[in-house]
């Protein structure tokens, strides 16, 4: 177990979190002030989705080009770059393509990361190991809102420091190995159906988390603010459902590295339809400070947990593969989610956003309760 690899690599990730945390709701703040409607605020949120879907099919291609090290970096420099952007240039039309660029670049970073931190973990310890993965990222992205609440959202600041920390990934990865071994011809063929058509429960729990993360970074902070809740509130309640996440994930890979994995990944969808259903009834309740963590480590679960039960059965080519399939899955879940919140949010009702996330959680639930819904046909 190469220990020394596996801390920079999920370094540099959590840098992409924390980069993450602070630029997200900030656009969703600067395009609110601007009096843009939540339906567009869900199409620049979306726009990055699509360039998952661009990326995921880029990193596989990339890394038998360049190397995996070598295409992360140049990733993290193009997101920088993107990132950078976004403060020189005050105009929607601009942002779209730079947030386009930005879901391409980070794609290959996610991909190949956790390709990559799959690969190093020895089986009786991946459950935990993914997990403090996942814990370092949660912690990043509570970062991210609280950094933001000290900077303010009228300047530029948290646009300049969520660039700087993208370029602090880069000299992480220098000399570093145990990378999935990937050959120059490599290209990503298809199997993303199959995959679905076999695991349709870990494909669906990915492109639920896909969607709820994008959506608690970009549009619950205008859920709660034109739900009366103030904006310090709204950002500090934004960084309790992430501190939830953040908390829980290490209990739980301890318990998958103990527990039937599939059980662990069952409760997580039963605790994320529950909660989901009591934010709009709890929001201006003191019970919603401990429903919101309650709400992030629940689905933050459903992503360590599908995770995990990819990595204990795919090496070298056919790991990245599978994680391309969950990036494509991420990117499809990206997109529909903004947009399908924003519109129903918008022209359906104020509480849109975790309706929504309640129907996703009860699919997910009839998908994982099917006779063999983890017998791995493909």
């Amino acid at each position: 177990m190469q220990w020394a690899t596996y801390g920079a690599v999920t370094g540099a990730v959590v840098l992409v979190g924390l980069a993450l945390g602070v630029s997200l709701p900030l656009v969703s703040l600067r395009l609110d002030a601007w009096g843009h409607g939540q339906f567009a605020i869900g199409v620049m949120a979306a726009m990055p989705a699509v360039g998952v879907l661009l990326g995921a099919r880029l990193s596989h291609r990339l890394a038998g080009w360049c190397g995996t090290p070598r295409s992360l970096q140049l990733s993290l420099l193009l997101s920088a770059v993107s990132v950078a952007a976004l403060a020189l240039w005050q105009d929607y039309a601009l942002w779209l393509p730079l947030r386009l660029l930005l879901g391409i670049s980070l794609t290959v970073v996610f991909v190949l990361g956790e390709s990559w931190i799959n690969q190093l973990a020895a089986e009786h310890w991946r459950g935990r190991l993914v997990a403090l993965y996942g814990t370092g990222f949660a912690l990043s992205q509570l970062c991210g809102p609280l950094l933001l609440s000290v900077l303010g959202s009228a300047g530029e600041q948290g646009f300049w420091l969520a660039a700087g920390l993208l370029l602090c990934g880069i000299p992480l990865l220098c000399g570093r190995g145990g990378a999935p071994q990937v050959g120059q011809q490599a290209r990503v063929g298809g199997g993303l159906l199959a995959f679905c058509r076999g695991q349709p429960a870990i494909a669906w729990a990915v492109v639920l988390f896909a969607a709820f993360d994008v959506l608690v970074l970009t549009l619950l902070p205008v859920y709660l603010l034109r739900e009366g809740i103030e904006q310090a509130s709204a950002l500090h309640m934004l960084g309790a459902l992430v501190l939830g996440n953040a908390l829980l994930q290490l209990p739980l890979g301890l318990l998958a590295d103990r527990l039937p994995r599939t059980r662990l990944f069952r409760a997580c969808g039963l605790v994320l339809l529950g909660a989901s259903l009591s934010l709009p009834l709890l929001l201006h309740a003191p019970l919603v400070w401990l429903l919101l963590p309650l709400l992030g480590a629940s689905a933050g679960g459903l992503y360590t947990l599908a995770l995990v039960l990819v990595g204990e059965r795919y090496r070298d080519d056919a790991l990245l593969r599978a994680n391309s399939h969950i990036a494509l899955l991420w990117g499809t879940g990206s997109l529909l989610g903004p947009l399908a919140s924003g519109a129903a949010s918008q022209w359906l009702s104020g509480h849109g956003l975790p309706l929504l996330l309640a129907a996703g959680a009860a699919l997910f639930l009839v998908l994982a309760w099917r006779r063999g819904a983890f017998e791995w046909r493909g």
